[in-house]
């Protein structure tokens, strides 16, 4: 796949018409300094546009700490994002326009600025007020400054335009989010960000001692999570990826290898198998979310012998520790509660977890993965592997500790590293 390339200026437009485009360049140069731009949308193909091109969609993100503009080139069965600085952005921006698009829309929390230019070579610049502007960018009232701070947020990860939204039933035809999925749209945005963070502080930043990313995806259901991460490693990030999907029902399985061919996605697929059986051949990033009990640690399992650089997992169910809990003086009066053994049993479970992980050589958080207001499956277990390893002992005699004061006799995790000599008994 070829990147695309901007189309030089068409010569037949009229002199009052290239002042025209210069204006309208000037005004993107000086909104985007402003930090008023929200985006560019081009529209309307010329006889300079590639063929398939129909739309290119442009919008500030922040990229390793910089900001730079992501054009989206939206072809009939495919899209290619490129991430430019500025200067170049608008340089491609203005030879674009008035030969490969005869339209271009520029919008700002207040107004849209309209460039049309005709069969005849004339163009015509006309600018609308916006009251209000009902899109994911903000509000109109935030400062300059805060609002395309704000921007940036919204879009940094996870473009609303994506086709694979739509066919996930995320976005509908026009590519407004369905009233229904605006939680899980919210969920999407979130585990990009996480995800982007963890890239960013690992390995596989570096492109050159990982040229392909290696993404496993257990449990992946109807794929919202799966095609998002896939989208922003390939599309966002640029970045040559095989993302696989692994899911035990069959019926999600076809859908969503449905989907993948319908988008000629590229570097991507879905197939039916158990984490507890299932031997990816390459393996950098693993995702478990919402896997059951044990499920949680055979992905986590997997991971660590895979010497995965990313581990990321969303726990669901804690059966296995909780009918082993002991209720250790001073807390036998707080545990006699069902529900806080329950969330004991939780903590335990999860702990246990990230100082197994620790012990493997990884850097490890627990925190809050969305509100609680979006799902009640809201814990994320998140590992990147250290560059430089270190002595393991005091995190191992820590574990012991802790079993000892609750009377564990058994975390699976645990079992499982201790098979492989992974763990010191």
């Amino acid at each position: 796949m070829t990147d695309p390339q901007p189309a030089a200026p068409a010569s037949a437009l009229a002199p009052e018409a290239t002042a025209a485009l210069d204006r309208f360049a000037a005004q993107l140069d000086a909104t985007w300094h402003a930090g008023t731009l929200d985006r560019v949308v081009l529209a309307n193909p010329g006889g300079a546009a590639e063929a398939g091109l129909q739309r290119v969609i442009a919008r500030p993100v922040a990229l390793r700490g910089q900001t730079q503009l992501s054009l989206v080139y939206r072809y009939q069965t495919k899209d290619i994002t490129k991430n430019l600085p500025w200067p170049e952005a608008l340089a491609t921006l203005r030879g674009l326009i008035g030969a490969a698009f005869k339209n271009a829309h520029l919008h700002t929390p207040t107004e849209e600025v309209q460039l049309a230019v005709s069969k005849k070579g004339k163009a015509s610049i006309r600018v609308g007020k916006v009251a209000h502007e009902p899109s994911t960018s903000g509000d109109s009232g935030e400062p300059a400054a805060d609002r395309l701070a704000h921007n940036q947020d919204k879009h940094r990860y996870v473009d609303q335009q994506r086709p694979f939204l739509t066919a996930l039933g995320v976005t509908d035809a026009a590519h407004h989010i369905v009233p229904s999925m605006a939680r899980k749209w919210k969920q999407i945005n979130k585990f990009i960000e996480v995800f982007a963070a963890a890239f960013e502080r690992s390995k596989l930043a570096d492109a050159t001692r990982h040229p392909q990313v290696h993404v496993v995806d257990f449990g992946s259901g109807k794929g919202y999570l799966t095609f998002a991460i896939h989208d922003y490693l390939r599309n966002v990030l640029q970045r040559e990826a095989q993302v696989t999907g692994v899911e035990l029902r069959a019926d999600l399985v076809k859908l969503c290898q449905k989907v993948i061919d319908q988008l000629h996605l590229q570097g991507m697929d879905y197939e039916q198998g158990d984490v507890r059986h299932y031997h990816p051949q390459a393996l950098n990033v693993m995702i478990a979310l919402h896997a059951c009990d044990t499920a949680t640690d055979y992905a986590i399992h997997l991971g660590i012998r895979a010497g995965a650089e990313i581990i990321m997992c969303s726990p669901c169910c804690h059966k296995q520790i909780r009918p082993q809990l002991l209720s250790p003086h001073p807390l036998r009066p707080i545990l006699q509660h069902g529900i806080h053994l329950g969330q004991e049993a939780e903590m335990l479970t999860d702990g246990l977890r990230a100082l197994l992980l620790d012990a493997a050589g990884y850097d490890t958080q627990v925190f809050e993965f969305v509100s609680l207001e979006h799902t009640n499956k809201n814990k994320m277990i998140l590992a990147v592997k250290r560059e430089r390893a270190k002595d393991p002992a005091e995190v191992l005699q820590q574990i012991e500790q802790i079993k000892a004061f609750y009377g564990i006799k058994e975390q699976a995790l645990e079992s499982l590293l201790r098979a492989d000599g992974l763990c010191a008994s």
